[in-house]
């Protein structure tokens, strides 16, 4: 084992882990190949995602230009760290949960578990259903329904709206959430409603990261 200190605490890794240097190595020999065109990371933080584009630089290699991250309403943990990394190194966000499993369609309010839903089928999903969660989804349910919007449009045009997301990777399980999820791009939000959102984070700011 190989422990790292950090702080007052100690991290304790895998000799069996891949170096940095050779995962990046060998993804440039694929691209070299022809196999893929670009590189991403996913679930990263702001420390691994700069240690990388260091190596790809010091070692003259093709650098990571994007990462895949959750990014949503209830969870924008990105915006720190991660959002200067976006701006000053061109690595775009692929934000993943756009919709936080569906809580932010408005589906599960006020308690509701509708048949076949994630949620409802696997237990293991409950990042989004504490307390603090739920008064944040239903502030913001409230505030689309005041500007003649649903909880889904609300929350994906404001993804859109961050200047750090390359793209935002969508799911639907049927044509009407599907053209929904992709009118909602279309929306611009106001500044008033960009504020009301704004007032409600920081009231309980990222209830499920």
């Amino acid at each position: 084992m190989v422990q790292l200190g950090y702080g007052n605490q100690h991290i304790e890794l895998s000799n069996q882990v891949t170096p940095l240097e050779e995962t990046l190595t060998a993804l440039n020999d694929e691209i070299k190949k022809g196999r893929i065109r670009y590189i991403g990371l996913s679930n990263e933080t702001p420390w691994g995602t700069m240690k990388f584009l260091q190596l790809a630089e010091k070692m003259g290699l093709e650098k990571f230009l994007s990462v895949q991250n959750p990014y949503n309403l209830l969870n924008r943990t990105y915006e720190i760290g991660m959002a200067e990394i976006a701006q000053y190194e061109g690595v775009g966000l692929l934000a993943y949960s756009p919709l936080a499993f569906g809580y932010l369609t408005g589906k599960f309010r006020n308690g509701a578990r509708p048949a076949n839903a994630r949620v409802t089928l696997y237990s293991r999903f409950s990042r989004y259903s504490n307390p603090q969660s739920e008064w944040a989804t239903e502030q913001y349910a409230l505030l689309a329904e005041k500007h003649g919007l649903t909880l889904t449009q609300l929350a994906l045009a404001f993804i859109k709206q961050q200047f750090f997301v390359t793209s935002t990777i969508i799911g639907a399980t049927n044509l009407d959430q599907l053209k929904e999820n992709i009118d909602a791009f279309k929306i611009d939000l106001s500044p008033e409603i960009l504020k009301g959102i704004e007032e409600i984070h920081k009231q309980q700011p990222n209830p499920a990261p």
